[in-house]
C-alpha cells in the first residue's frame, strides 16, 4: 500500500513538472526542501526564465530527478502568485502571444505535494 501510494505521488501529469524549491542553508539546517507541481508554460515567463538561469547557475545540468530551484519557498510562492495574476489578467483581457509563440493561458495555482 505504502508504495503504491509513493508512485502516484512521483507521477506528474502531462503538461506539469515537479520541481524542488529551497537553499542549501535549509538543506543543511535539516529544513530541506519542497516539492512543487507547476505548469510547463511557467517555464517561458521572463522571471521564471531568470530563476532558471539561477538554477543553471547554482546546480549547472542534472537530467536526474526534479528541477531544483534555489529560492526559498517563499519567494517561490511570491513569484507562482505573479505569474497566475499576469496570466489571469491576459486571459481576461484577451490571449496574447509572446515571442516564442508562446500564449499565455490561465493556470489554476501550482500543487503543493510534500
Amino acid at each position: 500500500m505504502q508504495g503504491d501510494q509513493a508512485e502516484k505521488r512521483g507521477k506528474v501529469k502531462k503538461g506539469w513538472l515537479a520541481v524542488r524549491v529551497g537553499q542549501a542553508q535549509a538543506e543543511q539546517q535539516g529544513d530541506g526542501f519542497r516539492r512543487f507541481v507547476i505548469p510547463i508554460a511557467y517555464l517561458y515567463h521572463p522571471l521564471f526564465q531568470r530563476l532558471l538561469e539561477a538554477a543553471r547557475d547554482t546546480y549547472g545540468y542534472s537530467s536526474a530527478g526534479p528541477l531544483w530551484l534555489p529560492c526559498s519557498v517563499d519567494e517561490f510562492l511570491r513569484l507562482r502568485a505573479l505569474v497566475d495574476r499576469e496570466a489571469a489578467h491576459s486571459h481576461s483581457s484577451s490571449h496574447r502571444v509572446h515571442a516564442g509563440g508562446y500564449q499565455q493561458q490561465a493556470y489554476s495555482r501550482a500543487k503543493i505535494t510534500s
